[in-house]
Order: structure tokens, then sequence, then C-alpha cells
């Protein structure tokens, strides 16, 4: 017996050893071998299917959500439970309810998250501003999709994407959204994958639409002057740093700087923060001023309360008695996420691969990826279009002869055979000839089958267009430029967050009360200044200057103006009438270079004041180019002495003109020639130093515009000859018209 096991066992043990070889031992292997055969597969599926976006905006779960969505009919149907839509999206979804609640809360309008937000939402889903508030559970709220999604499932069902199967094989999902605007600049996306990261600003969407038009009509165009900057939906206000933003657009790397908005209440005494950046929260900000009170690094607060409620964000501060407001905010801004960084990298998946670029290389690549969307829409519908019009072309052959083919039919013993037989009677092919024989009998008479051959040349034109746009690219970008002028039309919208510049960082000074009164400025051309009480010039009114010196403006205005010097160097000095002491006519006045400190070198240019920084000033050149810029581009928060960058430093200042409506505006020439025409012709430039655009063209050598001046509506309908309805013009010759300091403006 034991003999026999011993037999038996000798018998299958090269079997055992063969199919358990190498069981047990312990082979050597480098930890980057072992790394590279088990980690490498999991970090690029992470990156790959989950963190990262791709070309059209979204990443995996975003565009599993979205989809679904759009299946169950939520893009024109009423709204759902979000319960509904989660348990839909499992279908294609393979991780837990929780993860796809989450997604769908983030990409909702109430969430405040996106500038665009792709899902319309019904009940508490939390807040992006707000750490503590919690989004209420699937059960109790309800969703639909944004009519804006209707720009994302436009197209999806003409082939114009891939599409694969799901993750069990029961249905196909897209592998991307046929976008018909750059989504992936339009809202933000930030993901964290294995040894890399991402993390993409959004734009104002007229801008980015703006942009890309741009791009392609000139490869060679400056971002710069279509996209000013990143727009978040939390608002705020964005350090302008033009060098640093044309970094983040050539490379997809760098940093911009936002900061919170505030209003001082004086009647309550309360700073109310109202936008904050987009990198913090309510919750972080409360804590760290609590704690720098504690630490007694601020003593100016008396009272910190969160105010926030149904009407949005707002944190109220109450500031002790004699508190300067302004200052305590710069305060805050240095000590506090009041003021914070948000890092750009722009990390996204192209064909599979991450990859960083700036927004000139991402708009290229959505371009191209857009340009093969709407190349296969147009391959889809050359192709039915040519189907349909085969059809017809059959049906127009039985038109010939409608008797001959009933009779065919009629006198066909088996069915099998009336498709061969119509192909024989009538020269037609298989599929023509099952389309006939599938025609109901009510349908065939004349009228029908005029009525569907009448069809066959507007078709053939339809076809014959298609093919041209598709042998063009050139066409192929008009049609995607005329989809994103619709898209701007249709859903642009203002920028949420505004700028403030390198100037408002700066500390702010003591302020006093001013005492209110009427006052009347005057300015010289070598730059003196005077400040009359209306008492003094009913007394004398004749005004005394240097010798060659001659008054340049005069404005009737208030104690309580501020007014703005512009230098010869493109810099501006602010100041405040209350500042400078009455003076009377017969006396000189003060000489602003030096009672502001100009830099050495530095002349005066022009004086404007205001009140409250409403209307426009329109700057004009020597090259015959006038800039229309917000006079609000130059209130700051803080009382800064002096702002750079005040103009355009690319030509001579010819002359600068507050406008608080449409004026007309007359140029002359070195060489004697006049033009005049509306400021209503110009639009408003949002930068300070714009070079604005041409309104006089320059002809003769050496030729520049030597004087402007704003004329009357009565002047300039006597100088009709001079006046231009369009931009830019060269002007008339003047010979014939008055000294302009003779004439009456």
């Amino acid at each position: 017996m034991a003999r026999k096991k011993a037999e038996i066992k000798k018998k299958t043990k090269p079997k055992m050893d063969a199919y358990i070889e190498g069981a047990g031992l312990v082979a050597e292997e480098r930890i980057t071998q072992t790394l590279e055969k088990n980690y490498m597969p999991y970090a690029m599926s992470v990156i790959v299917s989950r963190a990262f976006p791709e070309i059209d905006g979204f990443k995996p779960s975003h565009r599993k959500l979205l989809y679904t969505m759009y299946k169950m009919g939520l893009l024109t149907g009423k709204l759902t439970k979000c319960a509904n839509i989660v348990g839909a999206t499992m279908r294609l979804n393979p991780h837990g309810d929780g993860a796809i609640y989450e997604t769908l809360v983030r990409l909702s309008r109430g969430n405040e998250a996106l500038l665009h937000p792709y899902v319309q939402s019904k009940g508490n889903f939390g807040k992006a501003y707000s750490r503590d508030m919690a989004y209420a559970a699937s059960r109790y709220t309800e969703a639909k999709l944004e009519p804006i999604c209707e720009e994302l499932f436009r197209e999806i069902d003409k082939e114009t994407v891939d599409f694969v199967p799901n993750y069990d094989n029961t249905m196909q999902e897209p592998t991307l959204f046929p976008a018909t605007f750059p989504t992936i600049l339009v809202n933000a996306n930030v993901g964290i994958g294995v040894s890399m990261a991402s993390a993409v600003c959004p734009f104002n969407l007229t801008e980015v639409c703006e942009t890309a038009i741009a791009l392609m009509k000139n490869s060679d165009a400056n971002a710069l002057d279509t996209l000013k900057g990143p727009d978040f939906p939390g608002g705020g206000y964005l350090l302008y740093d033009e060098e640093e933003l044309d970094k983040i657009y050539r490379t997809g790397r760098g940093s911009v700087k936002l900061r919170a908005k505030y209003n001082f209440d004086k009647a309550e005494k309360c700073l109310e923060i109202t936008e904050i950046p987009a990198t913090t929260t309510v919750e972080a900000i409360i804590e760290k001023i609590i704690a720098l009170i504690k630490a007694g690094k601020i003593r100016e607060i008396s009272y910190l309360r969160d105010e926030t409620d149904i009407d949005g964000l707002k944190i109220g501060i109450d500031v002790k008695k004699g508190v300067d407001p302004d200052k305590l905010m710069q305060k805050l801004y240095k000590l506090t996420p009041l003021q914070d960084s948000y890092s750009c990298n722009f990390n996204i998946l192209v064909h599979g691969y991450p990859k960083v670029m700036g927004v000139y290389e991402i708009l290229k690549e959505w371009t191209a990826f857009r340009m093969s969307c709407v190349r296969r829409r147009i391959q889809f519908d050359l192709k039915k279009k040519k189907e349909k019009l085969h059809l017809l072309k059959g049906l127009g052959k039985i038109l010939l002869d409608i008797d001959k083919a009933i009779k065919i039919i009629r006198e066909t013993e088996e069915e099998a055979e009336v498709v061969p037989n119509l192909m024989i009677g009538f020269g037609i092919d298989e599929i023509q000839a099952d389309y006939v024989a599938e025609i109901k009998l009510r349908h065939l008479n004349r009228e029908y089958i005029l009525k569907r051959t009448a069809e066959t040349d507007k078709l053939e034109e339809e076809i014959a267009e298609l093919e041209d746009i598709l042998g063009s690219d050139r066409k192929i970008k008009n049609v995607i430029i005329s989809e994103l002028r619709a898209v701007m039309k249709k859903y642009g919208q203002e920028r949420k967050t505004k700028f403030f510049y390198k100037s408002d960082i700066e500390e702010v000074e003591e302020s006093e009360e001013v005492e209110d009164y009427p006052c009347k400025l005057f300015i010289s051309e070598s730059g003196y200044f005077k400040k009359c009480t209306m008492q003094s010039l009913r007394m004398a009114s004749d005004q005394k200057l240097k010798e060659g010196d001659r008054m340049l403006s005069e404005a009737e205005s208030s104690n309580k103006a501020e007014l703005l010097f512009f230098s010869d160097k493109a810099n501006v000095y602010k100041a405040k009438a209350a500042q400078f002491k009455n003076t009377k006519a017969s006396d000189l006045g003060d000489y602003i270079p030096a009672v502001l400190s100009f830099d050495s070198g530095e002349g005066f240019a022009a004086m404007i004041e205001t009140l409250d920084y409403s209307g426009y000033l329109l700057f004009v050149y020597e090259n015959g180019k006038c800039a229309k810029v917000p006079l609000s581009a130059y209130e700051t928060k803080t009382n800064r002495k002096k702002l750079t960058g005040a103009y355009s430093d690319k030509a001579k200042l010819v002359a600068v003109f507050k406008l608080s409506d449409n004026s007309e505006i007359m140029l002359r020439t070195t060489n004697g020639r006049a033009m005049i025409f509306d400021t209503a012709l110009l639009m408003p430039k949002t930068t300070r130093n714009t070079q604005g655009v041409q309104v006089m063209t320059l002809k003769g050598k050496n030729a520049a515009v030597a004087r402007a001046f704003e004329v009357t509506a009565e002047t300039a309908a006597d100088l009709k000859k001079y006046r231009s309805k369009t931009i830019p013009v060269a002007g008339c010759l003047a010979k014939d018209l008055e000294d302009p300091d003779q004439m009456s403006f």
C-alpha cells in the first residue's frame, strides 16, 4: 500500500512542479523596476482617467455626469431629484454615489464655484466660499441642465466625437464633448494627480471667445488685447500685472494676486466684506483675524461677525472710533487671506498625455479639436443628404411612369421579387427600389412624388455648399467664428473680477475732514495752479501769469474735488483741492511739479478735476490716435500720490479732455489740416495706457497733430466741412479757418 502511494506521488510530482514553477522563490529586483511595473500604471490611470481636464474642459467624472443628465432629457425637461441623477450616473461612473453627488454640487449654480454653471439647482448646494456650509443630501435637492449645456451637446449625435463602451459594456459614452466654445478656459478646473497637478483659472467667456477669434484670424495676435485677465465667479479684485499675465498666457505657469472687495458703512462704523479671493473661505478669514486680535497685532477692531445669508456673502467688521477703514483694510490685506495668490498651472490632457500649455497653445489645440468636430459634422450631414438625394433620384424615375410601377408590383407573384423587378423596370439600384416599394399606396400620386422630387435641386445645392466648406480650412474656421459670436451674444456677461494696480498696495495716508465750498480751479500751460473762491473772483478776475505763460484750463468745482495732474512722462500725480490754499487772481499760484515732487526732468501736461470719478478721459496723441478711458480707472482705494502708466507713452500727448457725455473734438495738424469728430465713435478701453485708435490719418512728411479743442454743437455745425461721421480720416485743408486761439469754442 505504501509502495503504491509512493508510485502515485512520483508520477504526479513533475506535473505539480510545472504548475507551480517558481512558487516560494524570492527574486531580487531593483525598486525602480518594481515601481515602474506596479505603480506607473496606477499613476497614469489617475492622471488620464480622473484628475486632469481634457481639451473640451471636462474631467471624466464631469463628462459622465453631464452626459447622463443629457440622456435623461434634463436639457429641456423639468427638475428632478439629484438622487435620480446620481443613480443613473452610476451606469457610467464606477465610483460611489458620494463622489458623483459632490461632482454635481460643484457644477451647480447654487454652489457658485463656476463662472458659467452647467447645472440648474434647487435646494441647498452649499457655497464654494464657505468651508462649513454643508450641502443637503441628494434626496432633498433637485437639478437639471443649464441652457448653456446646449453648446456642449448640440452636435453630439452627428458623429462629431468618438464613443466608447462604459465600464460594463452595456452602453456607449463620449470621449469628449463637441463644445462650441473654449470651456477649458471659461470655468475653473483644479486637479491633483500623481507627481503632477493642474490648476486652470477661469476667464470671461466673451474675452475668451474674442481671443479665440483673433488668434484664428491672426496667429500673431496679442492675447492681452482681448483677454484682460482671469475672471473669478466670486468677484473681488485682481492685480493687473501685464508682465505676469503675458507669462501665464505663453507658458501656462505663474500666479495672480487677488484681494477682497469691501465698503464702509459710515453710519454703523462697519467694514463690510462682500467678495473674497477664490482661494479662501469665510471661515478661514474670520479665524485668521481672530488669531491676530488675540495676538495683539490688530487693535482697531471692536467686533467681528459672519453676516452671510440668503442674499450672499458678507463679513461685518466693526471698527473703533477714529480708525481709518482704508488703512485698516490695507493691514488686513497684508496679514490675512483677504489678499491671496492663485497659482496657475495649465496642465491639460491632449491626445491622452498631460501637457502644460499657455493660453495661446490651448486655443490653438482647441481650434484644431473644434475644426475636427465641425468637419465630422459636415461629413455626417453630407452623407445624409447624399443618401436622401439618391432616393429622390430613384423616385424621380418612377415619376416618369407611375402606372408602370403599379403594374410591376401588381403582376409580381412573389413579394421577394418586387424590388428586383422594379430595379429592372426602371434601371434603379436596390436601395432606390426598396424605398419605392415601401411607399404607401396613398402616396402613389403625382402631387406627392412631385413634392419629393422638387427637393432634388435644393439638396444638390446644399451638398455642393457643404463639399465646398469641407475642402477649405478657412471656411471651416469661419463657421467656428460665427458659432463663437453667437455664444458671446447669448451667454456673454460683464466681468465679475475687477482690477487693482500696484500703486493700490501701498499704505494710505491719514485724511482729515474737509470743508466743502464752491471754488474755481485754474492751471497754466507751464503748471501754475490756483484755487480761487467765488468771492475773490468777484473782486478781481484778471489772472496773473508769468511772462510767456498762458492759462490752459479753468473749471468750476468744489474744495472736496480730487485733482489729477498728468506729467509729460505718462505719470499722473493725485492731489485734493483742499490741500491747496485759496489764492487771489493777482497771485502766481502753486508750481505743481515742485509741490507734488515730479521726477527730475518731468514736466506738467494736463489737469483733470473730479468729485466722483464718473465719465471718461479722452487722450489725444501727436500721431493722430485718441484713447477713451473711464475716469474710474484712476480711482484707488488708497490715497496714493502717484500712478505710473497713466496713459500711453508711444506718442507725444497733445491734450486731455474730461467727458461727461459725448462731445465734438477738433484736431489740427502741423501741415494745416483739420477735422471734427464725435467722441461717441470711440469705444472705451479698460486699460489706462492703451494706445487708442487712429482718428486722424496724417498726410505729408513730418505731419503731426498739433492742437486739439472741444467745440460746441453750434461751432461744429458752422464748420460742417470739417466734421466726419467715420474715423480715421485725413481731414480738410484749413487755410480759411481762423486762428484757434481767436475762435470761440
